[in-house]
């Protein structure tokens, strides 16, 4: 147990141009932990509420301000002063905030207290962040480096008039270490942006660092992934392999999935055998957000049909909540979570989300936002948990590379105990 000294939040811009929340946790015995939180564009409508000013005057209503100010009288005056570990923080801030979506506080308040907390406590205990995360799990498992998902091409709401589906990903399963699946991912980034200029296309990119050039089908970003693989000397589905993030909730639209680049609209079996027909044709292992949120249906079909074959990740429909995941592994509706700290609010939440999933065997894939910022937890994160995964983006921009190169350094230190082992 140990006492808050201080907290003091303050409203700043994220990797988008648009305000966020960073809290400072200063402890009794100095010791200083700093979070910024992140924010998505595409957003499962189960998540924690992400308080926002709405005030049209100031940053087109998205300031933060609420938010800040709830850390700084609210939440300050409840815990200053008094001894806390992780899970009675995160305890006392649910507590406090009262609602069952963080709505009265705000997720990006209480988030921000919680691993700001969780930073300080690292510091104190002279102990690195994802040993701090690594011993918060009440069934211990070993500390691993994960298998990068690595964003070569995005569009739906990431990326302006490019593809259906939100992000295309190259998953370097044959690497021997973390640096060296960096490494691939990175040359085929490259390799990706140089295909594109041959053909013509842009190579402009979208939140994510990605590219998101206006091809003509679905199909043609996959074709370019897999030019791209093997022009930086990868065999498909050998060495590298490809994930894929539809984010389905985003173009289904009065009971069908609408995908303009088709030209046609699907019922929900008919985007399942789409699916099929992919997982047949291409070096695919992981699907996320295949199905749209409120498709329990769609999902377990999904699942039944591909499940075996590949991943089938929930995002959007399990929003890193126990509840909505307990009933995902009663139905079969999917075998892995996504993991977003900002989508349930505290660390310990986030803890448990991984535990259950673990527990009922499912595989768990610690994830970035859209909007992003400096702060590199989640690399701990990844590592700590032993989740094996991790999206954070293209290897391009501050607010994803950061991620990349905290690893490279949790890497190093760990030496010969940075376990580094495909999923797949």
């Amino acid at each position: 147990m140990t006492t808050i000294q201080t907290l003091h939040a303050r409203q700043i811009l994220d990797s988008r141009g648009t305000p966020t929340v960073e809290v400072d946790c200063v402890l009794s015995d100095g010791s200083l932990g700093r979070a910024a939180v992140p924010s998505g564009a595409s957003t499962g409508k189960y998540e924690a509420v992400e308080l926002r000013d709405g005030d049209p005057k100031k940053f087109f209503g998205k300031g933060v301000t609420k938010a800040v100010g709830n850390v700084n009288v609210v939440i300050a005056e409840a815990l200053i002063g008094k001894e806390f570990d992780q899970r009675s923080l995160d305890a006392a801030l649910i507590k406090l905030d009262g609602t069952t979506n963080k709505a009265q506080l705000g997720a990006n308040a209480t988030l921000g207290v919680s691993l700001a907390f969780a930073r300080a406590v690292s510091e104190s205990q002279s102990q690195p962040l994802y040993m701090y995360f690594h011993n918060l799990l009440s069934k211990k498992r070993a500390l691993s480096m994960p298998v990068p998902m690595v964003l070569v091409l995005e569009g739906g709401k990431h990326a302006d008039d490019s593809a259906d589906f939100q992000e295309f990903m190259v998953m370097p399963i044959g690497a021997p270490t973390f640096s060296e699946a960096l490494r691939w991912g990175d040359e085929i980034y490259h390799s990706v942006s140089q295909v594109l200029k041959k053909e013509g296309f842009n190579i402009n990119v979208g939140f994510e660092g990605a590219f998101g050039p206006n091809l003509e089908s679905n199909a043609k970003v996959m074709d370019v992934i897999i030019a791209g693989i093997e022009s930086a000397g990868y065999r498909p589905g050998k060495d590298v392999s490809i994930a894929i993030d539809s984010a389905a909730s985003e173009f289904f639209d009065q009971g069908s999935y609408v995908l303009s680049r088709e030209k046609k609209s699907y019922t929900s079996t008919e985007l399942v055998e789409f699916y099929e027909h992919w997982a047949d044709k291409y070096p695919l292992v992981s699907l996320e957000d295949g199905m749209s949120e409120d498709d329990w249906d769609g999902w377990m079909n999904l699942t039944e049909r591909l499940g075996k074959k590949i991943q089938i990740v929930g995002d959007d429909l399990f929003v890193t909540n126990v509840e909505r995941l307990k009933r995902g592994i009663a139905e079969k509706s999917a075998n892995s979570i996504l993991i977003k700290l900002n989508q349930i609010g505290t660390v310990s939440e986030t803890v448990d989300a991984v535990e259950m999933a673990h527990d009922a065997g499912f595989s768990a894939v610690v994830s970035h936002r859209s909007g992003e910022t400096e702060d590199s937890s989640i690399a701990d994160l990844v590592v700590g948990l032993g989740t094996g995964q991790i999206k954070t983006g293209a290897t391009s921009r501050t607010d994803r590379v950061c991620k990349y190169n905290q690893l490279l350094r949790i890497e190093e230190e760990l030496g010969e105990r940075a376990a580094y082992v495909s999923p797949f």
